[in-house]
């Protein structure tokens, strides 16, 4: 199962499709979020994606306080505010976009409502990623399916069902270009409530492509979600933890997000086959380590193969131990000398 997202194939025996999520991290600052673009490439990701909204429409009580983590301490603020803040114009997004095609990356964002998508659409997006705080907005996401674009949606806080609603939700309006993300909605998870073998679960219940939304400090869990079979990896980024905001602190770094994708490169090529076998270079070590049926010391024409006159050494090159009752009780046709491999073409 595939679908296609800009000019990458994702999903069936592809390489994992790498985003690095920008969120709020840019701190509302175009220069900043230009920053990120570059070290993201830098770092090989597949692609960088945003977050579209107008706060006036997600925070309805201006006097609401969010508390959060920065630089050790703990930072109390408005949240209207602090969004605000984050919030880019359309003229902002026209021009990252443009910005991102010009460094040749793709990129998308989760657009907050309808007209905040309406506007990405008008700029031009390959996907439309839906957060996990959405998946229960049937009506939304029966609204930006009928777009027919690839859908990333995440499942932090669901149960299966409320999964299978939103699949289904999708999928009846024809659109069948879905991946699906495992994600905890914790800010970072504690490790013990990550359960990466939820995208196991998810796996055997749909037909979908199946992925992994990385809140956790670290690769660990990421590099974990691709042994898992993981196919789209999405990991918050930063470009310095110092900084002032919610989400920097245990977001990956540039160092760390190029060791996350040098790491899920390796883990792929690693995985390789499920089939039991030797590798082409096991082939020559066989030759090299295992052992044959070797002479003890000379044996004369003529003479029957008994236990104590052979003895099994390397290479591996001739009769395999397992052979043994293949030899014994037989006769040299030849002389074999000591040390030479005794082959059924040397007995009677």
């Amino acid at each position: 199962m595939r679908v296609q997202i800009g000019d990458r194939k994702v999903g069936g025996g592809e390489a994992c499709f790498i985003v690095a999520e920008m969120g709020i991290n840019h701190n509302g600052q175009i220069e900043i979020a230009k920053e990120m673009i570059d070290k993201a490439v830098k770092c090989g990701v597949d692609a960088v994606k945003f977050q579209a909204f107008k706060t006036e429409e997600f925070v309805s009580d201006k006097k609401q306080i969010y508390v959060y983590k920065a630089r050790g301490k703990e930072i109390t603020e408005s949240m209207y505010e602090m969004f605000k803040r984050c919030e880019f114009s359309a003229e902002d997004f026209k021009e990252l976009f443009g910005y991102c095609k010009q460094k040749k990356i793709l990129c998308f964002a989760t657009p907050q409502n309808v007209s905040d998508l309406e506007m990405l659409l008008r700029i031009g997006i390959p996907a439309i990623k839906v957060g996990s705080d959405d998946l229960t907005n049937l009506p939304l996401l029966r609204s930006y399916a009928a777009h027919r674009l690839p859908m990333i949606i995440s499942t932090g806080m669901a149960t299966l069902g409320e999964i299978e609603e939103g699949i289904n939700t999708i999928k009846l309006t024809g659109n069948k270009k879905l991946v699906v993300l495992h994600c905890t909605s914790s800010y970072p998870p504690f490790p013990e409530e990550i359960n990466l073998n939820k995208i196991r679960s998810i796996h055997q219940a749909f037909p979908v492509i199946v992925g992994f939304s990385d809140h956790a400090r670290g690769i660990i869990a990421s590099l974990g979600a691709i042994m898992l079979g993981a196919k789209v990896l999405e990991k918050h980024f930063t470009l310095d933890r110092n900084m002032i905001g919610p989400d920097h602190w245990f977001s990956a770094d540039p160092k760390e997000l190029k060791e996350l994708v040098q790491g899920v490169r390796i883990l792929e090529k690693m995985m390789g086959s499920p089939v039991i076998g030797p590798t082409p270079r096991e082939k020559q070590e066989r030759k090299i380590a295992r052992r044959s049926i070797v002479a003890t010391r000379d044996i004369g024409k003529g003479e029957k193969i008994v236990y104590k006159i052979i003895v099994y050494k390397r290479p591996g090159t001739g009769l395999l131990p397992k052979f043994t009752d293949l030899v014994i009780g037989r006769k040299a046709n030849c002389i074999i000398k000591t040390g030479e491999l005794i082959t059924l073409e040397k007995l009677e």
